[in-house]
């Protein structure tokens, strides 16, 4: 079952003041199943984070469609939440009021449920004993738990991740990777996941969709056959580094392309 549509999507950018038009995303089309990881990878400006600005609501589109259970994306709604690169957490909140921030701005919960919501999925990312805690007392991996536990407890159909580890260091990167499996096995929403980290996108999802450089267009699709539950030991296996290295190709080929038109200008 398809849980989000994207038919010929196409994205135009106006700069005023150079007098002309940039296209960002050009045609791109992408069903994602109920309950499925999606990640999309591709070379730096090619439209990735455009796309999932437009799934969200928050960029109109004039061509293509975009949709969610059938019903047409025309602006943000309680069927989508973002977790963005920052976790941008309110510092004169809680971690608990925090977490109760989403719920409050939907306006569909009352205080008994919201309380209720906001306990499990403090507790679900592992911050159970920090709800009074405030965000400056929380590493940077700590308190992107406490951002995707705010998206959850909002209970979205659709969950869009925009690189939401690149601020990370490495290690920490790699136990959040882990980490959010857990927490994603749980409930399993439908995830589009945005990432520049190749092997991340292989390690987390169900397929990897791999755009190419400026206009993004879909370049092609990746179906990761490894099962779930998954470890980070998964990243050594000689069919994961194969899958690995031939979306690094079509990323390389887009890049060397990019790089003969700048030569070019």
């Amino acid at each position: 079952m398809v849980k989000l549509s994207i038919e010929h999507l196409s994205k135009r950018y106006w700069f005023e003041r150079e007098d002309r038009e940039v296209l960002a995303v050009n045609d791109v089309s992408l069903a994602v199943e109920d309950g499925e990881f999606l990640a999309i990878v591709g070379p730096s400006g090619c439209g990735k984070t455009t796309l999932l600005n437009i799934v969200a609501g928050l960029l109109p589109y004039e061509e293509g469609t975009v949709s969610i259970d059938g019903k047409r994306v025309d602006g943000p709604g309680v069927d989508r939440a973002v977790v963005f690169q920052h976790s941008s957490l309110l510092p004169w909140r809680t971690i608990a009021g925090n977490v109760r921030y989403g719920m409050e701005m939907q306006r569909r919960f009352d205080e008994a449920t919201m309380r209720e919501r906001a306990d499990h999925f403090v507790k679900m990312v592992g911050l159970n004993g920090f709800e009074k805690h405030f965000p400056n007392e929380l590493s940077g991996g700590m308190q992107q738990r406490v951002n995707l536990a705010r998206a959850l407890a909002a209970d979205p159909k659709v969950l869009l991740m925009d690189e939401p580890f690149a601020a990370l260091d490495a290690q920490t990167r790699e136990f959040m990777q882990s980490e959010l499996l857990k927490i994603w096995s749980q409930d399993r929403k439908t995830v589009l996941f945005i990432t520049h980290q190749i092997n991340e996108a292989v390690y987390l999802a169900d397929r990897v969709a791999v755009m190419s450089a400026r206009p993004g267009r879909l370049k092609g699709v990746f179906k990761i056959p490894f099962g779930r539950p998954r470890t980070l030991s998964l990243k050594r296996d000689p069919q994961f580094l194969e899958i690995e290295d031939s979306i690094w190709q079509l990323i390389e080929e887009e890049s060397q392309k990019l790089n003969m038109v700048l030569a070019e200008k």
